[in-house]
């Protein structure tokens, strides 16, 4: 993640600020102050896709509330029933609610004894208890009814509910923590407290359990955070936890809250800078995650942090700071990617103990979900995307699994070692532990196809092409060594040792390009490595600890971004000339740019990349800047002179439906001006503008417009320019036509303006040329259209109709499809829909349409037996001149008069077989005496004898 400061709101008469709380779902802030100031504030949120991300500047709401006298020491949301309480250090409590627009005073309570430490809602609203510093506890409902007090043999300083309401804790001021039953106010047990087992007197700062109302990481992941003024604290799994997150944040620590998901826990204080001279206090804010991984530091101005609160979505976080409030901006490290037009995003919900990843096609809007347990990280690149996700047993085992853009698993392996950093390229997936380096690279269908492939790869042979997967494990000391032909054809699988050795400079970033894999420690040094085939070339050190490293399209210059957010570039060998495996300071580039969180360099051009700053875009070619955009939209892709980017905040808000405009497009400045010129210069000078600032894209521009204006020569030129073959072979189509209205046309069709061809077409009375067009489109209704007009004749229009009767039949709409075919006359397909549409009257109209001994009318029969109408079968399968299958049909239809009556007819050999089966038939029936009748007509009469 990155945080930095984007605004101060300064208090009137410069008072100064003691509480601080941010209304989660309506946005309000109330800020408490001395000598009785209270505040409501809300910011206005930018509307609007151009102000999305923007830093809202004015005050929507901004109301003095009267009625206190002393310091403001508490004040707290109920965010269910949009009521504020408040307290001074008099010990008067107000609760304030909202009524057309302004606050006003709901109920006052003043127990004139003591003063309130700390006031806690339940996370539903319907509870709230209060704590006073001399150990009276109060629990009150929402409407103000009292339903149980204590006095505690304690004094206290915080109170906290857990979760589901049933337990309380409450913090004291000899830095212990006590739970007790909510419903009975009765003493259960006391907290461990291991991170402050050696601090005498440890005074507590801060307690909140974050109660999964957003969902959770990790089924197991820590909620119950406590912070003591030592700068020592401590996250739990749940009140019994023996074994707790410990974190020493090494500054005098004076607040914390988590952020509404429950993934960033902020802890506020000040450190003392002891150099040389007078010891200097620095106020800062720290970022850590669940697990106690440090992720910011934000230092702010001022003389110690008062309060701090964040606002409900997490993007931003208020400090009262002296007299003043401070907004900083965060950037969270959302699990994303995006690849072939697919953005593909996770997100937890309250109900799941999974991630939910949703793989989102921008292009057809089609969304498929995948719930994933215990995900660590989502990147995305060329055809696929990666998951890597922990595995439940305790062994540390990962899976790393290569998806396809509906989500599908295309291929998986297991990683027997830590997973901390990931990237991808269209052919490899890395993934580095501290001191492992594991490189995969596997059988996308980008590898296999032999056309895709760049033609440097193609000097290591089949190694590339081949279609199976290979896997390289290395430490980050060691010096791999290229594979020989014999390794490469064995291509073993890798050995995952149980304990690696530890390495005193550890890996603390990766990234790779289609050459190049770079590997940063913490030191400052990068190794370079060669792909696809693993050695080590070269190694540079750079002037900070990368947190962020990206190559250009051509591998030879780095971005690093360090954990300040300060951009910088060094120069990279993408072939190892020059190289020294001893290292050696690199060569860095004369440029530098603060507060970046983001930077992305185009896949077709190595001079131009688009970066964030702040709330801000800015797209660069070499180390100049075009004008800012705003935008706080996280960047998908750079290519063509376009930048695609995605609001993630915004999807956030409801992940479940994505909408399109969250897909933001921005057009670097070379791409509008060509376009400018284009509409108000001559295509010479255009032309000449865009050999100073050649870019394929620019010239695939060009030559549309000089299409657009009939300039052939010119297109062409541009088409070669952009290497676009088929762009080549069109112009010369167009200038063999030599007929002006048949090149208009053509450039119409060209630029998928068809009805404007069409028009052309028949203006010169060429309707065949315009039934073409279409027939070229697969616009069928329009060809039938056409030919009505006179544009063609009957074979035409029964083709159409045809085709017409498909494209309802592949939509399942048969009886649509049926009128069409019959229009048509294709019997083929009438005897399969009228079957499908259970039309058995229109089945046997076709009987009679039919020509004797058609193949066809042998199907119909088979489809009328195979629902029981003998009579229609036997008729159709007569008319087809196959008397053997009508018998057949009659008896397995059990129809052995008709049967018999055939086989007479028709003088089939087999008729004394079919005579005894039907004889056995009704004799089953009990039906002698015409078992009798039946054999002395066949003259059988032995057989009728005995019977």
């Amino acid at each position: 993640m990155f945080v930095y400061l984007s605004k101060k709101i300064a208090i009137p008469n410069g008072v100064k600020l003691r509480s601080l709380a941010w209304n989660g779902e309506q946005g309000w802030i109330a800020c408490g102050g001395d000598s009785g100031l209270l505040k409501v504030l809300k910011l206005d949120s930018g509307t609007g896709t151009a102000d999305k991300g923007k830093a809202p500047n004015n005050l929507s709401m901004n109301q003095t509330l009267d009625g206190h006298d002393g310091a403001i020491m508490v004040v707290g949301w109920n965010e269910g029933y949009r009521k504020l309480t408040s307290s001074d250090s008099n010990g008067l409590i107000i609760v304030w609610m909202l009524h057309k627009g302004m606050w006003f005073e709901e109920m006052i309570n003043n127990r004139n004894k003591s003063v309130v430490r700390d006031l806690r809602w339940t996370s539903d609203g319907q509870k709230i208890c209060i704590v006073y510093e001399d150990g009276a506890v109060i629990v009150g409902s929402v409407d103000g009814n009292r339903l149980w007090g204590k006095e505690l043999k304690r004094q206290l300083s915080h109170v906290e509910w857990s979760p589901d309401g049933r337990y309380i804790l409450f913090g004291t001021l000899s830095g212990e923590v006590h739970l007790y039953d909510s419903s009975s106010g009765n003493y259960l047990s006391k907290l461990a407290m291991p991170c402050v087992e050696d601090t005498p007197n440890p005074k507590i700062v801060g307690l909140q359990w974050y109660d999964g109302s957003e969902g959770f990481s990790d089924a197991k992941s820590p909620s119950l955070a406590i912070c003591f003024e030592s700068g020592r604290a401590q996250v739990m799994r749940s009140e019994m936890d023996e074994k707790p997150v410990l974190i020493d944040t090494e500054m005098r620590a004076s607040n914390m809250q988590w952020n509404g998901q429950g993934t960033v826990l902020a802890i506020g204080g000040v450190q003392g800078s002891g150099g040389s001279g007078e010891k200097k206090d620095v106020s800062m804010v720290q970022f850590y995650s669940p697990t106690g991984q440090h992720l910011r530091t934000l230092k702010v101005p001022g003389t110690g942090i008062a309060a701090l609160s964040w606002e409900g979505s997490g993007l931003r976080i208020a400090l009262a700071v002296d007299s003043f409030i401070y907004f900083a901006n965060v950037r969270p490290d959302y699990k994303w990617g995006f690849f072939n037009k697919c953005l593909v995003y996770s997100f937890t919900k309250a109900e799941r103990p999974e991630h939910c990843v949703i793989f989102w096609n921008t292009k057809t809007n089609e969304k498929y979900t995948k719930y994933v347990k215990r995900l660590l990280h989502v990147k995305a690149a060329g055809e696929n995307c990666v998951l890597l996700t922990k595995t439940e047993e305790p062994t540390g085992q990962h899976i790393v699994i290569l998806c396809n853009e509906i989500g599908s698993p295309v291929d998986s392996k297991y990683v027997d070692m830590e997973c901390h950093y990931l990237t991808v390229t269209p052919t490899h997936v890395v993934v580095c532990s501290d001191e492992l380096v594991w490189v995969w690279q596997h059988r996308s269908g980008g590898a296999a196809k032999q056309d895709s492939v760049d033609p440097h790869y193609l000097g290591l042979g089949s190694a590339v092409l081949r279609k199976e997967s290979r896997e390289r494990l290395f430490h980050i000391d060691d010096i791999p060594l290229p594979l020989t032909q014999p390794e490469l054809s064995a291509n073993e699988p890798v050995v995952f040792t149980n304990k690696a050795r530890a390495t005193g400079d550890a890996i603390c970033a990766v990234c790779a390009s289609e050459t190049s894999l770079l590997v940063g420690r913490e030191s400052g040094t990068v190794n370079q490595y060669t792909l696809p085939n693993i050695s080590l070339i070269n190694r540079f050190v750079l002037a900070c600890r990368p947190y962020l490293l990206s190559l250009n399209c051509a591998s030879t210059r780095v971005s690093v971004i360090d954990i300040n957010g300060v951009l910088t570039f060094y120069k990279t060998t993408p072939n190892g000339e020059g190289g020294s495996l001893t290292p050696k300071p690199g060569e860095k580039l004369a440029f530098e740019r603060k507060d970046v969180w983001d930077m992305q360099w185009a896949t077709d051009n190595e001079e131009l990349f688009a970066m964030m700053e702040k709330t801000r875009m800015y797209i660069f070619r070499g180390t100049e800047p075009e004008e800012p955009i705003l935008s706080s939209a996280y960047i998908c892709s750079f290519n063509k002179l376009k930048i695609k980017a995605v609001l993630l905040d915004e999807i956030m808000l409801d992940p479940d439906h994505p909408q399109k405009d969250h897909v933001v497009l921005f057009e670097t400045k070379s791409l509008r001006d060509t376009r400018e010129l284009l509409n108000s210069v001559s295509i010479a000078d255009a032309f000449a503008f865009i050999e100073d600032n050649p870019h394929p894209r620019l010239w695939k521009l060009l030559a549309e417009a000089a299409l657009e204006k009939m300039n052939f020569q010119v297109a062409e030129k541009a088409f070669v320019k952009c290497q676009d073959y088929k762009g080549i072979l069109f112009v010369k189509k167009l200038e063999l036509l030599g007929d002006k209205p048949k090149q208009m046309a053509e450039v119409a069709t060209y630029f998928k303006r068809f009805d404007e061809a069409e028009k052309i077409y028949k203006d010169i009375d060429r309707k065949d040329l315009a039934v073409e067009l279409r027939i070229r489109l697969g616009d069928w209704f329009k060809v039938v259209q056409l030919v009505q007009e006179g544009g063609g004749d009957d074979a035409l229009i029964m083709e159409a109709w045809n085709h017409i009767g498909d494209y309802y039949a592949d939509r399942q709409k048969w009886a649509k499809a049926v009128q069409y075919y019959g229009q048509a006359k294709n019997y083929e397909k009438l005897v399969e829909y009228n079957y499908l549409l259970e039309d058995y009257k229109s089945m046997e109209r076709l009987i009679d349409q039919l020509p004797e001994g058609s193949t066809l009318l042998t199907t119909l029969g088979q489809k009328f037996a195979s629902v029981g109408f003998s009579s229609f079968a036997v008729a159709a399968l007569l008319k087809a001149g196959d008397v053997k299958a009508a018998v057949d049909c009659c008896v397995e239809l059990n129809q052995w008069d008709q049967a018999v009556q055939l086989a007479e007819v028709h003088q089939l050999p087999e008729i004394p077989q079919y005579l005894s089966k039907y004889a056995n038939h009704l004799l089953e029936k009990d039906a002698v005496t015409h078992a009798i009748e039946l054999y002395k007509k066949a003259g059988k009469h032995t057989e009728a004898a005995k019977l």
